[in-house]
């Protein structure tokens, strides 16, 4: 009995997810992770796949950068996905909780996860449905919003839950990470975590309280968690 009702709860939470996610403008769709094709290999040969891939603007960089010869990508958002298709060599439309992935096993070198799991019902299911897609020591490269970030602590401490239309606090987000949890997530799921790092810490105050505090809780101010990782 219990075990049908949390099925229904994350059903229902994942069709609510899912409303929020496809009634968001195109723009949500659009940045491309530059930092991430940094991080791809160097060579013409890898095949990627990304997860959530928005309008494609992160494959058509690493296109255009001659960083894989088959950039293929997965996205809920119709609008986004037809636009993907313009720039990548495959894109499949659909729910990747509930898409049947149509490639062969161990396809793939490079798995991109951007901004995406923090949307899933259940991100570490997810994780294991990919894993037979990727060959041996694929690099997998993630992230997603810090919600232990200092602007968050500070709204719980005044007894506040207040949802957004983008960042950490994002409606359509179901799940939320913090520096711990989200590499725990791949280890879990058959990956080895190869570099866990803050981003967007920047800023004068952020600086000075980091320095004050011997870098201690460089957390604090990371509004995304950044995992390098690879296939087992």
């Amino acid at each position: 009995m219990m075990t049908n009702l949390r099925e229904r709860a994350a059903s229902f939470a994942a069709s609510a997810g899912e409303e929020a996610y496809t009634a968001k403008p195109i723009s949500y769709f659009g940045g491309a992770r530059a930092d991430m094709v940094e991080d791809l290999p160097d060579g013409q040969n890898a095949e990627i796949l990304e997860i959530g891939c928005g309008s494609g603007a992160t494959g058509r960089l690493a296109i255009l950068r001659g960083k894989c010869a088959c950039y293929c990508g997965v996205e809920l958002n119709a609008r986004a996905a037809l636009n993907a298709a313009q720039h990548l060599h495959e894109v499949v439309r659909g729910d990747i909780e509930t898409l049947d992935l149509p490639w062969p096993p161990e396809r793939f070198d490079v798995l991109i996860l951007s901004e995406v799991l923090e949307h899933l019902a259940d991100p570490w299911r997810v994780l294991q449905k990919i894993h037979p897609v990727l060959k041996r020591g694929a690099l997998v490269l993630a992230g997603s919003p810090n919600a232990s970030h200092y602007r968050v602590i500070l709204m719980l401490l005044r007894g506040e839950w207040q949802l957004a239309d983008s960042g950490v606090m994002d409606r359509s987000h179901l799940r939320w990470f913090t520096p711990k949890s989200y590499p725990r997530l791949f280890e879990q799921t058959g990956y080895e975590i190869l570099s866990t790092e803050g981003l967007g810490q920047d800023g004068i105050k952020a600086r000075i309280a980091s320095k004050l505090l011997f870098r201690r809780f460089d957390w604090l101010w990371a509004r995304q968690i950044k995992v390098k990782a690879r296939r087992i």
